[in-house]
């Protein structure tokens, strides 16, 4: 007898500050789709993933499996659906590396979240991750990160920084991070940290003649600039840092 899929509920660690209510009408086998990514020995693999469409659930998942001294670099934007998801699960063999460069956007009554599982199963691989988020009106922004360390997996080094702007009183980020360590020789750090725009970059800036929606932009761009600056790939930094800043255009609009 085949067992029913389930639709996720918040009793699920990943799913504790999602929109519940944005999965109705979801086919439950849209829990069980993932896209499989495979990196050989030695070679590289980068991508962008913009998800930005408006309505309902807009998520994307993806298992990604490095091989010996292969390097991933992914960016990613999530700015749309009622509900917007990206799920990352990566298994890195020895040496491997992995780069996450994530932004959230989102006002109204939104959700945006960037959901990782970093499964480090052999020596010396690496894997980082920076996520900032940007939210306004009564929208959330979530950072769910896990780092999975066996017992053999020595000399991984392995870092998450999540950072959250509230440009409104209402909107809210959460940040949860989870480490399973069971190696000892590892450096393993996480950061995060939640605040408003800099009142004294504001004042310093608008004594210098700028108008306020010039100010608030460039501090904005410069928060979201962080999530770019490890990417080894420039024009990838450009095109996340601008396919960020046009949906924020839309909201001045």
């Amino acid at each position: 007898m085949t067992e029913a899929i389930l639709r996720p509920t918040r009793k699920n660690e990943a799913w504790r500050y999602s929109d519940i209510d944005a999965l109705e009408g979801t086919p439950p086998e849209t829990f069980e789709a993932w896209e499989d990514v495979r990196v050989a020995e030695g070679e590289t693999w980068s991508d962008l993933i913009v998800i930005d469409d408006a309505d309902g659930l807009q998520m994307r998942r993806l298992r990604i499996v490095l091989e010996k001294n292969a390097r991933a670099e992914l960016a990613a934007l999530v700015a749309g659906g009622q509900l917007g998801r990206l799920e990352v699960v990566v298994t890195l063999a020895e040496g491997a590396h992995f780069e996450l460069g994530g932004i959230t956007l989102g006002g109204g009554d939104t959700t945006r979240e960037i959901v990782t599982r970093m499964a480090h199963e052999k020596p010396g691989a690496t894997s980082n991750q920076t996520v900032r988020s940007v939210h306004w009106g009564k929208g959330t922004g979530n950072f769910l990160g896990r780092i999975d360390v066996v017992r053999d997996a020595q000399k991984t080094d392995a870092a998450q920084s999540f950072k959250g702007l509230l440009l409104e009183k209402g909107a809210s980020v959460n940040s949860v991070p989870q480490l399973e360590i069971y190696a000892d020789d590892v450096q393993c750090a996480h950061g995060a940290t939640v605040g408003q725009l800099d009142e004294s970059a504001r004042f310093y800036m608008a004594a210098r003649g700028l108008p306020p929606k010039t100010i608030r932009r460039l501090l904005v761009q410069a928060f979201i600039g962080d999530a770019t600056r490890e990417l080894a790939d420039e024009a990838t930094r450009e095109a996340l840092l601008e396919k960020a800043l046009d949906k924020l255009e839309e909201r001045e609009g």
